[in-house]
């Protein structure tokens, strides 16, 4: 295949088509979009309407050469994150830098590679450095197109007699990105100054052989440079598999029809994504805010420019359009700051991507069609769209997750109003607990992790089922935790124990998924230091239609533990917390413990047989809690999801023994306490208007905390429009602020 090839130096002339650069051709397909509405201007789709097994024929060998890539480049890694979790996926995109298919995998980052491939486009990377048959590029530079420093894209161009047909793109989560603390995802600092290894769009591969003077620069940059270097060379097989696959369809069909193909099929992205939204949502707004908290004000640990409690405001207003457009806004979202937790927006578009492929566009035939079926406003200057290109994005996750549990939300009140009940979700719950650090690891050598069982969360519950148990991700569906021993081949702690987390599922008539959580202990090491994340306290993650939040997070570690004269003496040790307000650390073992609500800390040293607890979340719920099957509640507690004194508070069910040894619902009892429980409901009841009048009164006093204060003071100065809006709501004089 790759005598039909040229090899080209971009230096000779234009590598476009029809002797056009490609800055050309981008600004060409732009303008063309622009005036029809269509990609390319098409208005018909000659192939897939025409010879529509022709069609369907190559669309299915391009994306089966991305299946087939990932699946050997899989074999390539050494990374538990790659080889365990499948944290890698690859995308076939035009010469503009669209893309046409995806494999499975981490697909949040389709988009993310287009918008890195547009900005080597605009910025003249055809003329400097040049691009050319053989040429690697990489990239993890958010500001340019990524979701955060962990996430490292390779780009090769595709040629074919001289001009280029495409790109083939690559992506995988890496172990440690030589922040200014070990792990993939350190945060406390201040800035992108510490966020690590920053690859900008470099140019660091010719003749399809990575340059050795840049792989020495990451090995002298990143801690576990192991897992870098496979990486880069997992990255790079996968992509010139794709290659491969794309030469052998054009062999086939020849090259004309392939570069119709490629055009007709982001078109026909767009055009079902519109017929999806047209057919399962009712047309209107939907606003959906989300706030997360971040209480560092006495937290020694982190940087002093980041040392004060803060939230984060995600106003999200969801418009669907009677023509099928669908448009997302964040206009009104605070500030950015000095933490690590800023999104850029192609980080943000990234967050849509992997929730459309979630909900409306959950097909194999997935493409930036949706780029062109869809809007999302950013607000410059915020969170989402910072003004100062030098903020930390190490940990882009953090408000991304909480965000976009709006947009579910919003999608759920659609589906609703459409009468398509079997769609709805009631969200999911963000992900954490975070277990991540570094230091000098159980073979003796200076290392850094991040454990990936956070991919394994609780589903919220749908519209007539419970959510899954600890199954998935919002960034990543796959949902595999990995194996316990793998996780310990790579850190230096040793799991006690792992298992579903009693009452993380959120209340509901249908209750979400529940959470997990390991008891983790510090081994073979003289010392490491370990990171805490998760919210503080504020509920991130929403239900639905009376349905509640999942679980919060708590901190609870044990330092100087007694385990080794527990083994010595052959004496029961923890292998899980359990119920915290009975928790077996605290029964069974004996140290300084640090037990607390404040997950969200920096890193904290940690040495030899110290105890680490990790908590996973719970779906958020769906409908009236008292309004749940009395069989169901007697399950959870029987199952170890719900723990019992809790039925009869949130469920109003009254268990009694069953002869087995288990519990079960007493039905007439039942019955009495929830009619009296929702007697009480009216009783403390208070009706809309008085309730929003003595609220009103709250908003004119600015009797608010000080962080609120400031979110709600950010965003009115970032945004008139929102600021009019929050005047309008509460009824204030129009030169109110705060």
């Amino acid at each position: 295949m790759l005598d039909k090839t040229t090899k080209t130096d971009s230096r000779i002339g234009p590598i476009g088509w029809e002797g056009q650069t490609l800055k050309e051709m981008l600004e060409r397909s732009e303008a063309i979009f622009d005036r029809t509405g269509h990609y390319q201007g098409l208005k018909d789709l000659p192939i897939r309407t025409g010879k529509p097994i022709l069609y369907e024929k190559i669309f299915s060998h391009l994306r089966g050469g991305l299946v087939n890539a990932r699946s050997t480049a899989l074999n390539i890694s050494a990374s538990p994150i790659v080889k365990e979790i499948g944290e890698l996926s690859f995308a076939l995109y035009t010469p503009e830098g669209e893309s046409v298919a995806l494999s499975t995998g981490i697909i949040v980052h389709v988009h993310t590679m287009s918008d890195a491939i547009k900005y080597m486009i605009r910025n003249n990377y055809e003329k400097n450095p040049g691009i050319a048959e053989g040429f690697i590029f990489c990239n993890n530079n958010s500001m340019i197109g990524d979701v955060h420093t962990a996430d490292v894209h390779t780009l090769i161009p595709i040629f074919w007699e001289g001009e280029l047909i495409g790109w083939a793109g690559g992506v995988t989560h890496e172990i440690d990105v030589g922040g200014i603390a070990p792990g993939s995802m350190c945060y406390g600092h201040a800035d992108r100054y510490g966020d690590g290894l920053l690859i900008s769009a470099e140019l660091v591969g010719t003749d399809d052989v990575f340059h050795e003077d840049y792989l020495q620069r990451c090995r002298d940059n990143v801690r576990a440079e192991m897992y870098w270097v496979l990486d880069e060379k997992t990255r790079l097989t996968g992509c010139q598999l794709v290659r491969d696959q794309v030469f052998r369809t054009i062999e086939e069909v020849g090259i004309h029809t392939y570069k119709s193909f490629i055009s007709e099929a982001v078109e026909e992205g767009r055009r079902t994504l519109i017929g999806r939204v047209r057919q399962l949502t009712f047309p209107g707004e939907y606003e959906a805010p989300t706030f997360i908290d971040i209480p560092w004000s006495k937290d020694e640990t982190v940087h002093a420019l980041a040392r004060k409690d803060s939230m984060m405001h995600a106003p999200l207003r969801m418009k669907v359009s009677g023509d099928g457009h669908l448009s997302l806004s964040f206009d009104g979202a605070n500030q950015w700051d000095y933490h690590s937790f800023n999104c850029s927006p192609s980080a943000m578009q990234g967050a849509m991507w992997v929730q459309l492929t979630q909900t409306l566009w959950n097909s194999d035939k997935i493409n930036d069609g949706a780029y062109f079926a869809s809007t999302l406003e950013l607000p410059y200057g915020s969170w989402c769209n910072p003004d100062f290109d030098k903020v930390s994005t190490t940990l882009t996750w953090f408000f991304l997750i909480p965000a976009f549990t709006g947009f579910i939300r919003s999608l759920a009140r659609a589906y609703f109003a459409r009468g398509y009940l079997e769609e709805i979700s009631a969200s999911y719950p963000c992900t954490w607990n975070l277990t991540q650090g570094g230091g000098v690891n159980h073979f003796g050598q200076p290392s850094a992790f991040t454990n990936f069982e956070q991919s394994c969360q609780g589903t919220g519950a749908q519209y007539a089922k419970d959510g899954e148990a600890s199954c998935a991700a919002m960034w990543n569906p796959e949902g595999d935790m990995g194996e316990i021993e793998t996780w310990e081949h790579l850190e230096p702690l040793l799991y006690l124990g792992r298992g579903l987390k009693a009452n993380s599922s959120g209340p509901g008539r249908y209750r979400g998924g529940c959470g997990s959580e390991a008891l983790r202990m510090v081994f073979k090491t003289p010392g490491l230091v370990l990171f805490s994340c998760g919210e503080g306290q504020v509920f991130s993650s929403a239900g639905v239609f009376g349905g509640y939040p999942g679980n919060s997070g708590y901190r609870h570690n044990v330092h100087d533990s007694n385990i080794p004269e527990l083994a010595a003496a052959k004496k029961p040790y923890p292998v899980l917390d359990g119920d915290p307000e009975n928790s077996s650390i605290s029964a069974l073992a004996s140290g300084r413990e640090v037990f607390d609500e404040n997950q969200m800390t920096g890193p904290h040293a940690f040495a030899e047989y110290d105890l680490y607890t990790a908590v996973q979340r719970g779906g958020p719920g769906l409908g009236d809690p008292l309004e749940r099957d009395a069989d169901s509640v007697a399950k959870d507690v029987n199952g170890g999801e719900l723990l019992e004194r809790y039925a009869r508070p949130i469920y109003g069910v009254v268990l009694v023994a069953a002869g087995d040894g288990k519990a079960k619902a007493d039905k007439t009892a039942t019955a009495n306490e929830r009619q009296a429980m929702r007697k009480k409901r009216l009783e403390r009841a208070v009706d809309a208007r008085d309730y929003v009048a003595a609220q009103r009164g709250r908003v004119l006093e600015k009797d608010f905390i000080a962080p609120v204060r400031a979110m709600y003071a950010s965003s009115m100065k970032l945004s008139d429009r929102w600021a009019g809006h929050f005047r309008t709501f509460w009824s204030l004089p129009d030169d109110f602020a705060f």
